[in-house]
């Protein structure tokens, strides 16, 4: 299938392309503003589509004339599609913003009604995404949207400016507009609704946003996470990231040593405890006590190990050895005394996950030997 994207060398039409690329129906052709293809052009490369992406549009322009641009090339889409006497689906990207009464809302909704008209005319499939402010990797700053502004702006150490904290923001994440692109494109003929609509949508505020940008930034220093695995804050942390400059793709742990070896916290997180590595000459046995409430997992991933419990009231004992050429996850569980030693010739390196974060006022860590 040979699919058409206009202004694909936009911020949508970027993502867009490489998602069709990552398929093996598609052959991609592209219209572009930066390489001045011409309307004639243009009308070409329809009679060589199977489905058209129509993202091409005017949002900033210098002069408030250009906005009749929006309508203008979507009709002249919709000749070019008559003229080749073939259905071809047409996918505008609309805005929210048609249906409000401003010139660039105007456009757009204009630019509906030369679809609609078209389809009522030939029957000719077409599709409608009012599109709210959509955001994600590769958004221009200052232009897309304020979540770009804010991401770039943040992780760049520039200074933001926000008018109104509890302003609501209508948010949706670039990878969830290019999945329901994908899948219209592969349902299109099973499709019956015309206007269409992106999930999830993300209501929130513009001081919400801006908190959780900053903690991804404070995050570093502090060592502790947001829950950054789904949702809203999933879809900001990586566009926050995706503006960080080369120079911060890099962060510098602490490191704790002494003659046992060293010991890192890599990664705390509010609510699903911390991550961390220790190692351990030959001979060395770290730990030597117990926990009330505090859980953890051990995994040695470099050497071998024998892990050593007793139990505090009864005395029961109970060892194991460990190797990493046998990936193995060890607990220590609430009320048993535990340590560990090296008993290889290497040095002992383990990756250690606690359901907590370490609190030296609280540390729920009991000396007790295990011999």
């Amino acid at each position: 299938m040979k699919v058409l994207i206009t202004g694909a060398d936009g911020f949508i039409g970027k993502n867009l392309q490489i998602k069709l690329s990552e398929l093996n129906n598609c052959e991609i052709i592209k219209f572009t503003k930066k390489a001045n293809n011409s309307l004639e052009l243009l009308a070409d490369l329809v009679a060589q589509a199977d489905f058209i992406f129509h993202l091409a549009g005017v949002n900033r322009p210098d002069n408030i004339e250009e906005f009749t641009t929006n309508t203008n090339l979507t009709a002249f889409l919709c000749d070019c599609i008559k003229s080749t006497k073939r259905f071809i689906p047409l996918v505008l990207s609309s805005s929210t913003q048609a249906q409000l009464d401003n010139p660039y809302g105007v456009s757009k909704k204009l630019a509906e009604d030369e679809l609609l008209a078209f389809n009522r005319i030939t029957n000719n499939p077409v599709f409608i995404y009012r599109l709210t402010n959509v955001f994600g990797k590769w958004s221009r700053p200052n232009y897309n949207s304020a979540v770009a502004t804010f991401c770039h702006n943040i992780a760049n150490d520039l200074p933001i400016t926000i008018n109104d904290k509890l302003s609501s923001l209508r948010l949706v994440y670039i990878d969830d507009v290019v999945d329901s692109f994908v899948h219209l494109l592969n349902n299109y003929k099973a499709e019956s609704l015309i206007y269409q609509t992106i999930t999830p949508e993300y209501n929130t505020s513009v001081g919400e946003v801006v908190n959780i940008i900053n903690g991804f930034k404070n995050s570093v220093e502090t060592g502790v996470t947001l829950a950054v695995g789904t949702g809203l804050i999933r879809a900001l942390y990586s566009t926050y990231l995706s503006f960080l400059p080369t120079s911060k793709f890099t962060y510098s742990l602490v490191k704790h040593e002494d003659t046992r070896g060293i010991f890192v916290e890599m990664l705390k997180t509010p609510d699903s405890g911390q991550f961390s590595f220790f190692t351990a000459h030959p001979g060395i046995t770290r730990g030597g006590h117990y926990h009330h409430t505090k859980t953890e997992k051990f995994l040695v991933i470099k050497g071998i190990a024998l892990y050593r419990f007793r139990h505090i009231i009864t005395n029961e004992y109970y060892e194991i050895k460990v190797s990493s050429e046998n990936p193995t996850v060890v607990e220590t569980i609430p009320g048993w005394s535990h340590d560990i030693t090296n008993i290889g010739e290497c040095e002992l390196i383990v990756m250690l996950w606690a359901n907590e974060i370490f609190d030296r006022k609280k540390p729920d860590t009991v000396t007790f030997k295990v011999e």
